[in-house]
């Protein structure tokens, strides 16, 4: 792939990555109904691109359904299970990755664990290397900013100058509020009819559910 006006592409993992979200939801499913609480359908679906605290105080303010204390400690062990079962790379981001001359890096919502755990089984570890960058290593996760700076920050891009690849309106908006282009990713099985619109409402500039168009549209910048 040419050299573009980007001095950094990042990319969002659960769902942009690796295909998770349908299966990180099935865990979120059964760990509530671990607790004796059924979880309404799309309800997780509503948290993508927040870290789990945000997600278990989105759901309870969704639902009124609250896990009790402690019980969060089993959504990871679960997760990982699932993973290790059924995790794949989204179709056509390995050869999209080969063909990436710009720098690029990891920026998620999850933990620093599962981030590397997804990108190890999925054989997408050996592009990114340690520019892996989780929500937990700042105060505010997304929608906030912060995490896209740090991204640019540990990378040495102006942030001007970053294009980050997002499934979720709550990411979308992270990076726009960071003063980065963001492209709007819908290539997952999680995707529905609304999922473009809502994207682009967040202010993604181009909204794809192929790599190959991706890459098209970044070599014209």
């Amino acid at each position: 792939m040419p050299q573009n006006q980007f001095e950094l592409v990042i990319f969002d993992c659960d769902g942009v990555l690796v295909d998770s979200e349908p299966l990180a939801a099935l865990a979120y499913r059964n760990i509530y109904a671990q607790q004796g609480l059924s979880l309404p359908d799309g309800t997780i679906a509503q948290c993508i691109g927040l870290k789990q605290a945000d997600i278990i105080a989105r759901v309870a303010e969704l639902t009124g359904l609250q896990l009790a204390d402690g019980a969060e400690t089993g959504l990871w062990p679960e997760t990982k299970r699932i993973f290790a079962e059924s995790l794949q790379p989204t179709p056509g981001i390995v050869p999209f990755l080969e063909g990436l001359e710009t720098a690029h890096c990891v920026a998620s919502g999850s933990s620093l664990e599962r981030i590397r755990f997804s990108l190890e089984i999925t054989g997408l570890a050996r592009f990114f290397g340690d520019a892996v960058y989780s929500s937990f290593m700042v105060k505010r996760g997304k929608p906030a900013p912060d995490l896209f700076f740090l991204a640019a920050e540990k990378m040495q891009a102006d942030p001007a100058k970053c294009v980050v690849v997002e499934d979720s309106p709550f990411g979308v908006e992270g990076a726009v509020a960071a003063g980065m282009t963001a492209i709007g990713y819908t290539g997952g099985t999680h995707t529905h009819e609304d999922h473009a619109p809502a994207l682009i409402a967040k202010g993604a500039s181009a909204v794809f559910s192929d790599w190959n168009a991706i890459g098209a549209w970044m070599s014209n910048r």
